[in-house]
């Protein structure tokens, strides 16, 4: 029976850990949900932010340019070595080298361009942080979670303000919600 995932609601939930195993750890756990159907995962990113500012994006989903562009260059090349012989495979291969780069920058299939590039404004220095962007959530299934990462930072999810509150609970943040973040 297939699914079809694109007209459900998406949910985007991003995390702070003191560190990149405890990060880790969490996406691996998010998968674990994913495996048992709590959740669709759609994509993950980890934001690492050092003490002076500087951040690394490790993206799971995204296409990457040089990937995109060399499966588009083999693929293409392929199809034009069996239409015009060697002459065919090397045009056949430009083509499909730029087709690839170009739809690697404009195709954007998990968490945007604009959220990542917000998550790495908005997370502090010295943490790693986990974004996923998923849909048929289980919230209670994440919130048990939750529970395991005591310590834990939630820098945003798009949830209401109850669910808001029971994340940040779970991950051990007694903290009322600002009426700024329950409206977000």
């Amino acid at each position: 029976m297939a699914r079809h995932e694109e007209h459900e609601p998406q949910t985007l939930v991003g995390i702070s850990f003191e560190d990149l195993f405890r990060a880790q750890e969490f996406l691996t756990a998010a998968t674990g949900l994913a495996a048992h159907q709590k959740l669709v995962l759609h994509d993950a990113v980890i934001v690492l932010k050092d003490g002076e500012g500087h951040t690394v994006v490790r993206e799971t989903h995204d296409l990457q340019p040089g990937r995109t562009a060399l499966s588009g260059a083999v693929w293409a090349g392929l199809f034009g070595l069996i239409l015009g012989g060697p002459v065919g495979w090397i045009a056949g291969a430009a083509i499909g080298a730029g087709a690839g780069a170009v739809t690697a920058k404009v195709v954007d299939l998990g968490v945007s361009d604009e959220w990542v590039e917000w998550f790495r404004a908005a997370v502090q220095p010295n943490t790693a942080t986990v974004v996923l962007l998923v849909s048929a959530l289980n919230q209670a299934a994440l919130i048990e979670e939750a529970t395991r990462f005591n310590g834990a930072e939630l820098v945003y999810a798009n949830l209401e303000p109850s669910a808001l509150h029971d994340i940040k609970h779970a991950l051990g943040d007694t903290t009322p919600i600002e009426a700024a973040e329950a409206t977000e």
